[in-house]
Order: C-alpha cells, then sequence, then structure tokens
C-alpha cells in the first residue's frame, strides 16, 4: 500500500476520501509539513494503492493503515477516510494519539433515528450508473462534494484535477466504497473512544450534515467540534489555512 512520508514534527496521519488519493491533500500538506511528519497513505485500490491487492473494507483498511504508519500517532480522516479512521480508533486505540474526522460521521445515511444522514438512494444510483458512465459518474460526485461552498468552482476544479492523477480506481473498488458509506454505523463505538478527537464540519456540505458531525462529537467523550462557516465537504481545499489552525490547535492539548 502506498505511504509518503513528508514534514517533521509528531506523526499525523492522512487518510483520503472515495474515489481520491492522498494527493487531494496537497493545501493542507502544505501549512502542516513544519509543524508534523505527514503520512500520506492511499487507501486499498484508489491512487497508488489502486493494485495493491488488499480488499476496500474498513478492518483491512484500518489494519493495513496501522501497520505502515507509527504508534501513537494523530489520524485524520476525510469523507470515506474518516469511516477508517474512526474504525482504528475503535479497533485499535492504542495505536492512536488522537482522531481527526473531516466532512465525516459515524453513519453518513438517513435513519428514523439518525434524521441527518443523506438519503441511500443517493449513493444507490452513483453505483449503478458507475456501471454505464464511469467518467460522468464520477464528475457528478465531485460537483456533490463541491457544492455549498463559497469558492464551489475553485474546489470543482481541485478535485477534477486530482482526481484521476494517479490513474483510475477500478470500479469494483468505488462500488465497495459506494456500499461502506451506505451502510456503514460506527455511531455505537463513539462512546467508547479512548482519545480525544476534533471534528471539523463545512457549514455549507451538502453530502455529510454539520448537523451530524456536532452529534457525533456530543456522543464522544474528550470530543470538539468547529465548523468552516464558508466550507463544504472539502474545507481543507480552499479553507486550507482555518482547517490547519484547526488541526494544530487540537494537536497542542493532546497529551
Amino acid at each position: 500500500m502506498f505511504h509518503e512520508i513528508r514534514g517533521q514534527g509528531p506523526a499525523l496521519v492522512l487518510l483520503h476520501g472515495w474515489a481520491m488519493h492522498a494527493g487531494i491533500f496537497a493545501p493542507l500538506v502544505q501549512r502542516l509539513q513544519d509543524h508534523f511528519t505527514l503520512h500520506l497513505v492511499d487507501l486499498p485500490g484508489h491512487g497508488r494503492s489502486r493494485d495493491a491487492g488488499l480488499p476496500l473494507t474498513l478492518d483491512h483498511a484500518a489494519t493495513a493503515v496501522a501497520e505502515v504508519v507509527p504508534e501513537r500517532a494523530l489520524w485524520l480522516g476525510w469523507s470515506l477516510g474518516g469511516l477508517v479512521a474512526l474504525r482504528a480508533a475503535a479497533a485499535l486505540p492504542s495505536r492512536l494519539r488522537g482522531l481527526v474526522m473531516v466532512a465525516a460521521s459515524p453513519r453518513f445515511v438517513r435513519t428514523g433515528d439518525w434524521p441527518q444522514g443523506m438519503e441511500n438512494a443517493v449513493f444507490r444510483t452513483f453505483a449503478s450508473e458507475l456501471q454505464r458512465d464511469y467518467r460522468g459518474t464520477l464528475d457528478r460526485f465531485l460537483m456533490l462534494e463541491a457544492q455549498g461552498s463559497e469558492k464551489m468552482r475553485d474546489e470543482l476544479r481541485l478535485l477534477r484535477a486530482e482526481a484521476f492523477a494517479h490513474g483510475e480506481p477500478h470500479t469494483d473498488v468505488l462500488c465497495d466504497g459506494l456500499e461502506l458509506l451506505e451502510e456503514t454505523d460506527l455511531r455505537a463505538a463513539l462512546p467508547t473512544l479512548a482519545m480525544p478527537s476534533l471534528w471539523i464540519a463545512g457549514r455549507r456540505d451538502r453530502l455529510v450534515s454539520p448537523a451530524a458531525m456536532q452529534s457525533a462529537a456530543a456522543a464522544a467523550p474528550g470530543a470538539s467540534f468547529h465548523q468552516v462557516s464558508s466550507g463544504g465537504h472539502a474545507p481543507f481545499l480552499t479553507q486550507a489555512d482555518e482547517v490547519a489552525q484547526a488541526v494544530r490547535g487540537f494537536a497542542a492539548g493532546l497529551p
């Protein structure tokens, strides 16, 4: 599995979202590499881990990442990467010093007792359309990620520029990722988290409601919540200074 190390300081692991790779964090890397030793990982089937041969499941991904990064690192996960990081925090608590969730919640879809989620039909539609129009479907998902941001055009441009920078993810891997986003429910893990956590939401996010992230933070001991007022689903792209400052402030308070 691809793993790149940049910078100096305490270890910080960065986990990207669906259909992306670690290169998407470039604006954040520029602002954090003087403060942290950054561990940039491409998840199974994505980017430079496209042919790693690992299945895209939360348990496999969390374990594979834990095997290549230092113990007691701070883990930051965006969107799908947030589910992997949260799974690692629950299953491998001794490996994490802290957890940062960016535009990610323990459950992405709506249920009767989780009204803040999205309709699961959204993920099912993307999965069915991948087989018919691969690039068009990915582009529609990128547009959904960028919607709401005050700098939507800039955010969409950056997402499009990175999406295929290291080749196209396999269709079956993308379908597996959409299935994870639709079916995963890690809410039960929140009260058991053994490390502090920071939940960073974009107020204009159309995929992950800030209300969902605030509810998740309220259920986790030692958690704090930060909202990027002009941010969408990828606030670290166009509001990188604010996100980096929130991460540095959170890390400074960790034991």
